[in-house]
């Protein structure tokens, strides 16, 4: 391989895995795309970047603005990663409900963050209280708001993501699944993989605790990076092919079954991830094949309940 000119080279061209020992004979095949391979360890560096540079290329963002963003820490710690490189300070609005690691690792960038209290977890009202201070930021430091649950950018950070996948298949891929949170990723592999197989069913995941998607009522969850307690707002209906919901417990089980089987070593949102390509996997049979992602690293979540 050549010598990178830069950091922000080494994003994305993560490799991609079948499962050997979670997957049984009389199941399809499981492709994971191994995420954790960008160089903070989470597919949200691919967002980052896009978020950035279109906002740099619209002229959104000024040199040396401040960008401002709220965030359960991935797409913190690749904001951060960008920011750091490209020069603009960052100030996060987080929780004490996401993983301890990811406002360390904002912080090792030089972001500043700022840490709402959330002792239940993931609440319904979480999400939305974030951005209430973000927006109050953005106004006392006329800052920019990447604000992700609303920007069009990243979408196209993750068609890549899709076009790698579709490209180590070889064309060939019956389902793929991911669990939702901005929705960006979602959309984006979907478009990127669905622009060679146009047949791909799109499958979406969600907390069982907090249904939004499937027509439940939101509720509190631990399985970081989505389940906000609402519709994200860039996933239209004619997105989606199927949505399925995965307990807290299910997420977390699988996260520790996945390391210690198959050495896939990620957080919860890996953890459903895999629980449901296993049932699609079994549902459609052999001969057939799924794809998901492995999100980001397990070393993000070391520091809490998921490996303890």
């Amino acid at each position: 391989m050549a010598i990178s000119h830069g950091q922000l080279e080494t994003i994305g061209h993560t490799p991609a895995v079948r499962l050997r020992n979670l997957v049984r004979p009389d199941m399809a095949e499981v492709v994971v795309k191994l995420e954790a391979n960008n160089p903070t360890g989470s597919y949200k560096d691919r967002m980052a970047l896009a978020m950035i540079e279109g906002a740099e290329r619209s002229g959104r963002l000024r040199p040396g603005q401040t960008v401002v963003e709220y965030t359960g820490g991935s797409t913190g710690s690749s904001l951060a990663f960008v920011c750091a490189i490209k020069g603009y300070p960052l100030r996060i609005v987080s929780s004490d409900a996401f993983a301890e690691e990811k406002a360390l690792t904002m912080r090792a960038f030089g972001a500043q963050v700022e840490l709402l209290d959330s002792p239940e977890g993931i609440t319904p009202g979480l999400i939305p209280r974030m951005m209430a201070r973000a927006r109050e930021i953005v106004a006392e430091a006329g800052g920019y708001a990447t604000d992700q649950f609303n920007n069009r950018d990243m979408i196209e950070g993750y068609l890549g993501l899709g076009r790698e996948l579709a490209d180590q298949v070889e064309g060939r891929l019956d389902a793929f699944c991911t669990y939702i949170g901005t929705a960006g990723c979602f959309i984006g592999t979907s478009r990127g993989l669905r622009e060679r197989i146009p047949d791909v069913r799109r499958v979406g995941i969600e907390p069982a605790e907090s249904p939004v998607l499937s027509g439940g009522v939101p509720g509190t969850h631990r399985i970081e990076g989505g389940g906000g307690g609402f519709r994200p707002p860039l996933l239209e209906e004619t997105a989606l092919d199927e949505v399925q919901t995965v307990s807290s417990d299910e997420a977390i089980a699988m996260a520790r079954r996945a390391a210690r089987e198959d050495g896939i070593w990620g957080g919860p949102s890996t953890g459903a991830n895999l629980v449901v390509a296993l049932r699609l996997a079994e549902r459609l049979g052999p001969g057939r094949r799924v794809a998901t992602l492995q999100v980001d690293s397990g070393l993000k979540y070391l520091g809490g309940a998921t490996y303890r």
